[in-house]
């Protein structure tokens, strides 16, 4: 008879190949606070039938301070508080000040973890965002990724009535007018705002410095889109709910450029699980012109106007942008002091 120490030296042995082939799956498991948070959040379901205002989550994903705080301020009017609901993720590894409540209204500080650029850890912040807001509030409807580096380029009640496509008067005065009866109709707010493309000639070179993606995600299902987007709660759930592809493209990048996964998964997630749901199309202006090192062009004061105001909101879609970025702290003057002629004007 084998002696214990020879039987577990052999029994080990005869297990490696089996831990071998599950290692990927066991190094890939979400940290058990997300895993738990996600699975919460994806059970998490809307009213059948709204008694009030569908909501907009705006969800800042930050690793500085939120520098045009007293712009959005002007935005998130008191008045219209029962139409949104703001969540922060702020990486704890950097200095940050939480705006005062006077000059900024009420934000759910999610818990948050290190973010890194070229890493997974930008879609982990993220997917912590969708979760908090998802269990926070059942009447989130649309949930609006944002940086400290973006702007609204028109009022809370023009983007809540673009989204949900209801007419202000609809809403404007709910709070005085409840009733148990008023349903609000949502006619196109069935849509995801993302951007997917699947013909960027960098398309290739991302996928290779990816790293391995058979068998889930094959080149052909591969797609590239904008860092920050729009969800409707049903993706919402989709992608916290997710972790086939999460498995792939929670792995290191081989190569940090041209690889930025939180271009890669959300795109790819959505167009694979339901691209019919999705307008292909972001909400949020970006000009990459002369960008440098995979950064968009960054707006500085001396270009600050009316002119540009306008000129972002313009597309060449059927669509309207609603944010824009991206801009350096020097332009929170300029941008005050044309807010209330311009940019909240409707």
């Amino acid at each position: 008879m084998l002696s214990s120490p020879l039987l577990l030296s052999l029994t080990l042995f005869l297990s490696l190949p089996f831990l071998l082939l599950l290692s990927p799956h066991l190094l890939s498991s979400p940290d058990a606070d997300d895993l738990t948070l996600f699975r919460r959040a994806a059970a998490a379901a809307a009213p059948r039938r709204r008694t009030a205002a569908p909501k907009i989550a705006f969800l800042f994903l930050t690793n500085s301070n939120l520098t045009f705080s007293p712009l959005w301020a002007k935005f998130f009017l008191p008045s219209h508080s029962h139409l949104f609901n703001i969540y922060i993720h702020a990486d704890p590894s950097q200095p940050f000040s939480r705006p005062p409540p006077s000059l900024f209204p009420p934000s759910h500080f999610v818990p948050s973890k290190p973010t890194a650029r070229a890493s997974p850890t930008l879609i982990s912040a993220a997917r912590r965002l969708l979760a908090a807001a998802l269990l926070h509030d059942p009447l989130n409807h649309y949930f609006a990724l944002l940086s400290q580096h973006c702007i609204p380029l028109h009022s809370l009640l023009f983007t809540h009535s673009y989204l949900f496509k209801t007419h202000p008067s609809n809403y404007l005065n709910f709070n005085k007018t409840h009733s148990s009866n008023l349903i609000f109709k949502t006619h196109s707010s069935n849509l995801s705002f993302i951007e997917i493309l699947s013909q960027e000639p960098s398309l290739p070179t991302r996928y290779a410095a990816r790293g391995p993606m058979l068998p889930e995600v094959p080149f052909s299902s591969f797609r590239v889109g904008s860092q920050f987007f729009i969800l409707t709660r049903r993706h919402a759930r989709l992608v916290v709910r997710d972790t086939r592809l999460w498995n792939k493209f929670r792995l290191p990048c081989l190569t940090p450029e041209p690889c930025y996964p939180e271009e890669h998964y959300f795109p790819t997630l959505l167009s694979m699980l339901d691209p019919d749901g999705c307008t292909g199309f972001t909400l949020t202006r970006v000009n990459w012109t002369g960008c440098w090192d995979g950064h968009p062009h960054l707006y500085t004061a001396p270009e600050i106007s009316p002119e540009l105001i306008r000129r972002l909101r313009q597309s060449n879609s059927s669509y309207v942008y609603l944010f824009a970025r991206k801009f350096a702290p020097e332009c929170l003057l300029p941008l005050m002091e044309i807010a209330d002629d311009v940019i909240f004007r409707n």
